[in-house]
């Protein structure tokens, strides 16, 4: 008896992976074995173990995966200052190449011969899953129920598995889509598909309070960056995954980090989601604040030119290519001298600058002060402006020049317009004093004629 292909399924113990389970036993006749990642769910782990093999997979490998999410993904896209369409902190976007990443190494532990994932035909992360598992490992077959099954919305999936008597997280009447991992939690489907609806925030928020719930009084809160990374929060030094659980907690208790956006999928639809980063929304404000204080003009703006399409890379799974990485080690290079301490103000859901601090600032009060001064020659700005604006004015003078010749040219056309008129209406005047003068002669001679005439008819009478 020949023994059963494997393959590795990407496994959340969510509606969609649990019943993906017994489908590919059903439909394949593999052997299932299951890989859930630990990138900061919590609680949602605890029951996976026992669920998964109660569903049918043969084991289950259950993977911290924590540090290394923060350390190699959230920070250096941190670093970057990408944020996808102005508002999205890309929290499940850079969650699916550590996961496919993980499964990968797995699957060359077991002998597998497939991967699999519970990612739908209309979103994101099938691609991101897979673009993964083409960079690291193409030999690989990918599996996607979700473009295959018969399954066509999560009713009938919720079907599905109560037929099979699984236990599953959600009911057709509270049916959110939603990711959770450290960095975030997003929730999409249901009344959300509607633009026009508010989100019932007192409903579905779990990191957070709605602003209207938060304290009335403002907190503040310091962290401190060393090279553009995150190491203290009010002057304790944390590790990288407690620094970011600390975060959340005063984030989320002052109503910090709620986005409600309809964004450009990679599939070439929109979609709305609401999404919860109290934590992460503090370390983009703090790090965006200290980059101000520390990076000079030119870098300054060329960064903010890269960002977006570091963040474009990172929304569209391309974690694992040539360009990303080139990004990360010029971003790298801009953060050497990002090293002090961002104050901010949290209120209500507003996170606001209130201080900034740092042994490499290139601020200068002595160059900056509205005070008498003895380092600033005001005289100087004339010059630099008059170089500065030479493009400018020699643009301008062209201009000028050329709008000044055009109206000559245009006079020197009507000028001779003028004249050639002039020239032929001098012209029909001798025309008509000719013929006038020879009209007058003809007159004359017959004049003459008439008389002669005349003169010899009397004669001969």
């Amino acid at each position: 008896m020949s023994k059963k292909e494997k393959v590795i399924l990407a496994y959340s113990g969510g509606l969609d992976t649990s019943i993906i389970i017994p489908w590919l036993k059903e439909n394949y006749d593999y052997e299932v074995i299951a890989m859930a990642a630990d990138v900061g769910q919590g609680e949602e782990l605890d029951p996976l173990n026992e669920k998964a093999i109660k569903t049918g997979a043969s084991k289950i490998y259950i993977e911290d995966l924590k540090e290394e999410f923060v350390t190699d993904f959230i920070f250096p896209t941190i670093k970057a200052n990408a944020v996808y369409e102005g508002k999205y902190l890309l929290g499940t976007s850079f969650a699916r190449p550590i996961i496919a990443k993980r499964m990968i190494e797995i699957a060359q532990k077991e002998g597998a011969t497939a991967i699999a994932h519970g990612a739908t035909g209309k979103g994101n992360d099938q691609v991101r899953f897979e673009l993964t598992v083409k960079a690291l490992a193409p030999h690989l077959k990918i599996i996607a129920p979700w473009r295959i099954w018969d399954i066509r919305s999560r009713e009938d999936a919720i079907d599905y598995a109560l037929e099979r008597n699984i236990p599953i997280p959600v009911s057709k009447k509270d049916n959110y889509s939603m990711d959770r991992n450290l960095w975030h939690l997003s929730h999409e489907g249901q009344d959300l598909e509607d633009p026009w609806n508010e989100p019932q925030y007192d409903k579905i928020l779990k990191l957070m309070v709605s602003p209207e719930k938060a304290p009335d009084k403002p907190t503040y809160v310091e962290v401190y960056f060393e090279k553009g990374i995150p190491l203290k929060v009010n002057g304790v030094k944390y590790k990288p995954v407690e620094l970011v659980e600390v975060l959340n907690k005063i984030g989320g208790e002052n109503g910090i980090g709620i986005v409600d956006m309809v964004e450009n999928r990679l599939v070439g639809m929109k979609s709305r989601g609401v999404y919860e980063t109290p934590g992460g929304t503090i370390l983009y404000v703090a790090h965006r604040e200290l980059e101000l204080l520390c990076l000079d003009r030119d870098t300054l703006h060329y960064k903010d030119l890269i960002s977006q399409r570091f963040a474009e890379l990172v929304y569209f799974g391309q974690w694992y290519t040539p360009l990303r990485e080139a990004l990360s080690a010029f971003v790298d290079k801009t953060q050497e001298n990002v090293t002090g301490t961002v104050r901010l103000k949290l209120y209500k859901g507003n996170c606001m600058p209130a201080g900034a601090k740092s042994p490499y600032s290139l601020y200068s009060e002595e160059l900056s002060t509205f005070s008498r001064d003895e380092v600033y020659n005001q005289k100087d700005a004339e010059g630099f402006i008059n170089l500065f604006g030479l493009p400018m004015k020699v643009s301008a003078l062209m201009k000028q020049n050329a709008e000044n010749d055009s109206k000559k040219g245009k006079k020197d056309k009507e000028s001779k317009s003028a004249a050639k008129s002039s020239e032929k209406s001098k012209d029909k005047v001798k025309s008509t004093s000719k013929g006038s003068a020879k009209s007058s002669s003809k007159a004359s001679a017959k004049s003459t004629e008439s008389k002669k005439s005349s003169s010899k008819s009397k004669k001969k009478g």
